[in-house]
């Protein structure tokens, strides 16, 4: 069980463009050249991963078109600005901005970064006679959940998450065991997106780091896609429906047309994978569809509340709550708006609330996030609007990121990013052994993707 990232629940906090600027750089460091001339290249996908792959392979002189079925580019990277002031609907934070390629890629443009600290927090809990969370009794629950975490890391087989928490919450006071299972939505299940059901004890935070903390970007997120687009030949509103490979090269079929070329890059979610949607022919080998079945694909939600004026403590990034008795477990929010001075609340809907969620009108989900919400500020009022997202039910993305799943294991993303015949290539934040769940995962994934067919095809 080596290379572990062993995350200590007890040290959590509570609650826890510029195209025109990039074009003159050389991008990530590395030079154009001429390796691809004469090869062309089909990268289904024009979020962070496609497009990455698309422009190493642009500059290297192939010829590149990307499809991508919605009418936008980003995948999972988007952006709504309402009067001035960004939302990210998925990505939100580069995590780590230290030798991050994002990071990287930003400050090459020039854009302007927010700092956030998960320390500087506040905690509720409607259980104390405060209303405030009680620091010590957190502490000793999270020591209680770490010591869990860690026989889960050394026992014999594999087991749900579910099951190293309930060994913490066994012979744990009323009161502890409610911080365990806050800490367990919190620190868990908003981290990778899935249910402690499904996330697997021995492997669901095993993933390397940056250093230097988490930043957001000024504007929103949507701006690192079209960074790596400009000047790349991206198609729209273009369905792939199966993509049909051999050794003389690969035809991708749409709804409107078919494109033959040389080699293809596959980057949808795995979630998209996982429901068949593109059909692959001959099929993907065993390893692949081994690994696409085995490995999780997370839901993680997001509700933006928009009030008329500031009611909670603005000078923190975080908020935590400790749900009462019957109430959604929407434990974490950030004070978003307090950047631009705008009154604007993030709450996260992870793992089983995320998936309710999915399949919640807006006025569901907004009572059951206002609920707890009230239990932390009991005057709050209704937002004066409210934006609700619901990454499990977009059918072009089936989910917010991937996990690892009870029974998957991280040489899977390893297998599934694997060269097949030297004309399909898959890329992706899944395929990411080291850094999966993230964006500069996808990034990274898609530059590998572009050296493999550079490496199989290139002069």
């Amino acid at each position: 069980m080596s290379g572990l990232t062993r995350r200590q629940f007890g040290a959590v906090a509570v609650g826890s463009t510029a195209a025109a600027a990039l074009a003159a750089c050389t991008p990530f460091g590395g030079a154009s050249s001429t390796r691809g001339e004469g090869l062309t290249v089909v990268v289904v996908g024009a979020g962070v991963a496609g497009l990455a792959a698309a422009r190493d392979l642009h500059r290297a002189g192939a010829e590149v078109i990307v499809l991508d079925a919605r009418d936008r580019i980003g995948g999972r990277t988007a952006t709504l600005v309402r009067e001035g002031f960004a939302l990210d609907l998925g990505a939100s934070w580069i995590h780590g901005v230290d030798g991050n390629p994002v990071a990287e890629l930003v400050d090459e443009a020039g854009l302007g970064l927010i700092e956030t600290d998960v320390a500087s927090s506040i905690g509720f809990d409607a259980a104390t006679a405060s209303g405030l969370v009680d620091d010590a009794a957190l502490s000793r629950a999270g020591a209680r959940l770490d010591a869990a975490v860690e026989a889960g890391y050394d026992a014999d087989v594999d087991q749900p998450l579910r099951l190293v928490v309930d060994d913490a919450v066994r012979g744990a006071a009323a009161d502890e065991a409610r911080l365990i299972r806050y800490l367990a939505a919190s620190a868990i299940e908003n981290e990778y997106a899935g249910s402690i059901d499904q996330l697997s004890a021995w492997w669901f935070d095993d993933a390397g780091e940056y250093g230097g903390g988490d930043v957001m970007i000024e504007g929103g997120y949507a701006q690192v896609p079209e960074l790596l687009a400009d000047g790349l030949d991206v198609r729209l509103s273009t369905v792939v429906t199966a993509v049909r490979w051999g050794a003389d090269g690969v035809a991708v079929e749409t709804t409107a047309e078919t494109v033959e070329a040389d080699a293809v890059v596959i980057t949808v979610p795995l979630g998209v994978l996982q429901a068949g949607a593109i059909v692959v022919d001959p099929p993907l080998p065993e390893s692949h569809q081994t690994a696409i079945d085995a490995l999780g694909m997370g839901v993680l939600n997001k509700v933006f509340l928009q009030f008329d004026e500031v009611f909670w403590d603005d000078s923190v990034d975080w908020i935590g709550i400790v749900p009462p008795e019957g109430a959604d477990p929407w434990v974490d929010w950030v004070t978003v708006g307090r950047a631009g001075g705008v009154p604007v609340l993030l709450g996260f809907a992870a793992g089983d609330l995320g998936r309710r969620v999915d399949v919640m009108t807006d006025e569901q989900a907004l009572a059951s996030a206002l609920r707890t919400l009230r239990s932390a500020y009991p005057g709050a009022p209704d937002p004066v609007d409210a934006l609700v997202t619901r990454w499990g039910a977009d059918e072009f993305a089936r989910g917010s990121y991937s996990f690892a799943a009870v029974g998957s294991d991280p040489a899977m993303r390893d297998d599934l990013a694997a060269p097949v015949g030297g004309r399909l290539h898959l890329a992706g934040e899944a395929t990411s052994r080291e850094h999966p769940s993230t964006v500069h995962g996808a990034l990274l994934s898609g530059r590998r993707a572009a050296e493999n067919v550079l490496g199989d095809l290139g002069a």
